[in-house]
């Protein structure tokens, strides 16, 4: 069988409700398609009119539920009409066999009864009846493509709007703050991506707990520059930081070889010495774990280009964003983080650590602006299936 892509909007109140991670864990678990691509939207109002006029012209369903769900994206994709504000729709790109069916199948049909669990939206939407049978109220979850024409004709008409509607929504309906928000950067790491689990979206879902609000979100394969600039910092740190370790494991090593007793001068030298190359193997460790390649074996074009490895990037804003999320990923160690911290809940070693946080303002303008969450990814990946 062929492979699709398939997609799921999730819905403005979803993402305000920090349903994001349950939904997205929902789909990847049980449907067992590759997440090959997010993008955060601010739909405008001509892109919320056209979509709903596609989903009424659409031949798949009941008109009946068409209409149910065309009246819905114009009440909650549009715009707010007195302020302007756009709001926050997630759409997640799948890949694999029969891609479309699945994930119409894991999202459910809106229905009278959903009360069961079974599906998304059984979990996470609404649809209550008046006493005369017409629907009263109406929140389904997700929106997703029942067929592989309307998935083709929904992603063309997104693809469209994917440059000037998406990127990072800071200025929707719901990110107004108090206080001055910062924004932080989050990866979710290629560790998590080995095959298609929940664990990207519990991951999000324990991160929820903050109050922040995600504003951008991209599939990202890091490249070999990119992760030498971006882990730069942290090879100085290695460098110096792993000399009283290197120091200590060459003495017990030489000890244990030739029976000899090291003097402590001559244990500081071995660090001295040996230390910074150490550090500089443990460096290029992450990079292989980040990109899939050797950055001592690629020259040239090689090293700009897009890695083998996966991780999600996400954009989080709101006060003291960097702070509340740092707290919530727990120590580099994960049999340092606490409960209930991301890393200690998914963590293996101190580099298979489960995600990466921003540990200053500073770090994350710096970091965001090498991963560019920003920019669009969506396009090209739609164009490659449908263009």
């Amino acid at each position: 069988m062929a492979t699709e892509l398939a997609f799921a909007l999730i819905n403005p109140y979803s993402i305000a409700k920090s349903r994001t991670g349950g939904i997205l864990g929902r789909f990847m678990s049980r449907t067992g398609l590759e997440l090959v691509e997010a993008r955060m939207f601010g739909p405008s109002l001509e892109l919320t009119r056209r979509y709903a006029e596609q989903v009424r012209a659409e031949t798949d369903g009941s008109a009946v539920t068409r209409d149910i769900l065309a009246s819905y994206i114009e009440r909650a994709y549009t715009p707010d009409p007195v302020t302007g504000r756009r709001r926050r729709v997630l759409l997640l790109l799948f890949e694999g066999e029969n891609a479309a069916e699945k994930i119409n199948s894991v999202a459910g049909p809106i229905r009278s009864n959903m009360e069961a669990g079974e599906t998304v939206r059984d979990t996470y939407g609404d649809f209550i009846l008046g006493e005369s049978g017409e629907a009263r109220y109406v929140e389904p979850a997700v929106l997703v493509g029942t067929t592989p024409e309307t998935v083709k004709n929904t992603l063309r008409l997104w693809a469209e709007y994917s440059e000037t509607d998406g990127g990072l929504i800071e200025n929707a309906t719901d990110t107004s703050f108090a206080k001055t928000p910062e924004k932080t950067l989050v990866l979710i790491k290629p560790d998590n991506f080995k095959f298609p689990s929940a664990r990207p979206g519990n991951i999000i879902d324990l991160f929820s707990r903050s109050g922040l609000r995600i504003i951008g979100a991209k599939m990202h394969r890091m490249s070999v520059s990119e992760a030498e600039h971006f882990y730069g910092p942290v090879r100085d740190i290695l460098r110096t930081k792993l000399c009283d370790v290197v120091s200590r494991r060459a003495a017990r090593a030489l000890q244990a070889e030739f029976n000899l007793e090291i003097p402590a001068d001559i244990q500081r030298l071995l660090g001295e010495k040996l230390g910074p190359h150490f550090g500089d193997q443990q460096f290029y460790q992450i990079i292989h774990f980040m990109t899939g390649q050797w950055a001592q074996k690629l020259e040239g074009p090689g090293r700009d280009a897009a890695g083998l490895q996966r991780c999600l990037a996400l954009v989080y804003t709101g006060p003291d964003a960097v702070n509340k999320i740092r707290s919530i990923l727990g120590p580099t160690d994960p049999l340092m983080a606490p409960s209930g911290s991301v890393r200690r809940e998914f963590g293996q070693d101190i580099m298979v650590n489960a995600a990466h946080a921003s540990d200053s303002p500073e770090n994350a303008k710096r970091e965001m602006a090498i991963i560019r969450v920003e920019k669009d990814a969506i396009k090209p990946c739609i164009n490659k299936y449908f263009n």
